[in-house]
């Protein structure tokens, strides 16, 4: 009876989060995380989960490691590793044969857990990125079983102005993936769209709103200002949730540190932390 109650305990916590972790969306990237996950505008390799049509704007190989702590609670962790690799020879900014990422992730503990192993591809052609990606998600609990389901997401992403404005936008889960036949359960269905704008090269703000079928909308904003090219200072807020997060970045080489922290009015502090490699120049 305990180990049921803390189930229940366990899913509403990820109900009040917004689509959960692994089965939805989710955050992807302590960069990401420190601007509220106003992401869909984001090009690095962590684009792999945000906007898949960001893995096009990668003009060499990246990996990195993302851990994510909800509210101070174990049974809410989330690991995560991805990769990505330009295909063919790099000319004027970008892959001739587009970019392909993958990632391994993993969310909740002994009792509930949900794993997910995707792929994605990136193309970019002038101002306009196109992507897909495919996930293979397994959901998990202590004596209940485990369910199994593949989901299929599209993404774009178009610089309405040159290095100054970018569009985004990412449908997940456009096959509606079922998870059970009991009560129709189905991985959730969920577009983002949103808007970058650089002001200065120092400066980022993004915008961007989300929105799952069977939830209300989601609104994000998010702030990064680098003080020095190696250095940025983080801001963001999402409606839904009504948290703020706040978070900062640091490069030093081909090394990527990245740092966010979220409070949430009701369920406390949420931690992330993502290390990531750069194995050459943009």
């Amino acid at each position: 009876m305990r180990q049921l109650y803390l189930i229940v305990v366990i899913l509403f916590l990820l109900s009040i989060t917004a689509y959960g972790q692994g089965s939805g969306p989710g955050t992807r990237g302590a960069r990401a995380a420190g601007l509220a996950n106003a992401s869909v505008t984001l090009s690095d390799v962590w684009a792999v989960g945000n906007n898949v049509a960001g893995l096009g704007q990668l003009t060499g190989p990246e990996v990195g490691v993302y851990a994510e702590n909800r509210y101070l609670l174990s049974a809410l962790n989330t690991v995560a590793v991805a990769a990505a690799m330009p295909l063919g020879t790099v000319e004027n900014e970008k892959a001739k044969n587009g970019v392909v990422g993958v990632e391994v992730q993993r969310f909740g503990g002994k009792l509930y857990s949900e794993q997910r192993v995707g792929a994605g591809y990136g193309y970019r052609g002038g101002l306009v990125s196109i992507g897909a990606r495919v996930d293979m998600l397994q959901l998990s609990i202590e004596g209940l079983g485990s369910k199994q389901a593949v989901a299929v997401s599209l993404g774009g992403q178009a610089e309405l102005v040159p290095k100054r404005l970018v569009f985004g936008a990412y449908l997940y889960n456009l096959n509606q993936a079922k998870l059970a036949d009991y009560q129709q359960e189905r991985v959730p269905t969920v577009l983002k769209a949103g808007l970058s704008y650089h002001p200065t090269d120092k400066v980022l703000l993004n915008i961007e709103t989300e929105k799952d079928v069977e939830q209300d909308a989601d609104f994000k904003a998010g702030l990064e200002y680098r003080i020095i090219e190696k250095l940025a200072l983080r801001a963001g807020f999402r409606t839904l949730t009504e948290e703020t997060t706040g978070g900062i970045g640091f490069q030093a080489g081909a090394l990527q540190i990245d740092y966010a922290a979220a409070w949430h009015a009701t369920l406390g502090l949420s931690q992330h932390v993502g290390v990531g490699f750069v194995f050459a120049k943009k």
